[in-house]
């Protein structure tokens, strides 16, 4: 396991079977894996896949006291304790990427075991968004049915407010009345007129100010200042905001886009947010997270001037073989698209050898490629239906909002008139 990849490590000790003892050494966690090493000699006693974890415990017994438990595919239990700086710190850093690691898409946490060849991943690539495709269009097709319906109730209900709009004239103008229309008549058609103009405002005000839209949001553990013990919740980008909630969506803080003082990236996983004040403590929190890497594009775009990428960020470069730019000698962040410099170097023969091998690996056959282009076909006519499906949605949409709102409006006007008649 590359030691640069370590995304966590903690004091910790693991108890042999064999030798019937603890051994202290250093927990480590990275994005895959979680292992321990000791700290007399650095030797390895314990190496596991985060996929290959079957179960996850805190656990105690009259022998062993406040452990953390690692159950793996073979039914074999794992011991560990006397974990730095708690035990509750480590299992829920660890549970948290474990979680992930098992939501992550199929083929993720298998990418080292051999495969099928690249023509045949991307022909199953696109047959899967095919089949995605044609459930959104069937989706489309049942929520037509649905606006349809909608628009013939809103057409019953104009209807209806019509009839009752007819018969509260004829309760406000009584044929034994033979002077006209009563004098009250004039007085509360203008206040009937103003009141709907001050209910329009009000809620245009509040679509204005209230309706901020979600830019993306992934699960975090969060903690508040020198708080070393993290609450699993999630982080929020908005237009104008970033919120951090917990895990019953209730909102912890929020800071306004102008309030954010600076960003410290310590690695692709977490964060820390402050706001300065003068006088009285700084608000920060710090966030870590096995999805952050989504966040950090949306991140550099909002707050470019204020991010702060630490020393440690440094040891998770992508190495020179990896790099989605390796002929041009080109050193990424891992997780993210920022440059960090440029190198120049020539090619070893053994690096020239294994790109030759790359290339071989990456060809698609003759019969792949018409595969892929009547595949690629289908997607294009069932993404055009679905394009010309939503327009036609859109419209009916802003027509049962203009008929909802003018029987909202009627329905209230009409309320008022009958007030008026008791």
């Amino acid at each position: 396991m590359n030691k640069d990849s370590v995304i966590h490590s903690w004091p910790a000790s693991y108890y042999t079977k064999n030798e019937k003892r603890w051994t202290l050494g250093v927990l480590s966690l990275t994005l895959k894996s979680l292992m321990f090493q000791t700290s007399k000699d650095g030797q390895n006693l314990f190496t596991i896949r985060l996929s290959n974890i079957v179960d996850l415990k805190k656990e105690s017994s009259s022998f062993i006291f406040s452990s953390l438990t690692v159950l793996d595919e073979g039914n074999i239990k794992h011991w560990f304790s006397s974990l730095q700086p708690s035990r509750c710190v480590v299992f829920n850093v660890i549970e948290h990427f474990w979680r992930e690691q098992l939501l992550a898409p199929e083929g993720e946490s298998t990418a080292s075991v051999p495969g099928p060849s690249k023509g045949k991943q991307l022909i199953g690539l696109m047959c899967n968004s095919q089949k995605r495709l044609e459930d959104t269009g069937k989706i489309l097709d049942q929520q037509k049915e649905q606006f349809n319906n909608i628009m013939v109730g809103l057409d019953k209900i104009e209807s209806d407010l019509h009839v009752a709009d007819r018969f509260l004239s004829e309760l406000e103008n009584p044929a034994w009345w033979p002077f006209g229309k009563f004098p009250w008549r004039n007085q509360k058609n203008a206040k009937a007129q103003q009141e709907p103009d001050a209910a329009s405002t009000t809620c245009i005000t509040e679509k204005a100010l209230g309706n901020q839209n979600i830019i993306i949001k992934i699960p975090v553990l969060y903690s508040k200042g020198e708080d070393s013990n993290p609450k699993p919740g999630s982080l929020v980008v908005l237009l104008s905001y970033l919120e951090i909630t917990d895990s019953s969506f209730q909102l912890v803080h929020q800071y306004r886009r102008e309030e954010i003082d600076d960003i410290r990236i310590y690695s692709p996983y977490e964060l820390s947010l402050r706001q300065r004040f003068i006088g009285k403590p700084d608000i920060t929190y710090r966030l870590l997270s096995a999805k952050m890497p989504e966040a950090f594009s949306v991140l550099e775009m909002q707050y470019k001037n204020k991010i702060q990428f630490l020393p440690d960020y440094s040891t998770f470069t992508v190495p020179l073989e990896n790099s989605p730019y390796g002929k041009e000698d080109k050193v990424w962040c891992s997780e993210s698209g920022c440059i960090d410099h440029i190198r120049q170097t020539e090619p070893l023969p053994e690096e020239e050898n294994q790109e030759q091998i790359q290339a071989q690996e990456i060809l698609v056959n003759d019969s792949e490629a018409q595969e892929l282009k009547q595949v690629l076909m289908k997607l294009k006519n069932l993404a055009l239906e679905a394009k010309t499906e939503l327009e036609c949605q859109d419209e009916t949409l802003d027509a049962i909002t203009s008929a909802t709102e003018r029987a909202t409006t009627h329905i209230e006007k009409h309320n008022r008139r009958m007030k008026k008649l008791m």
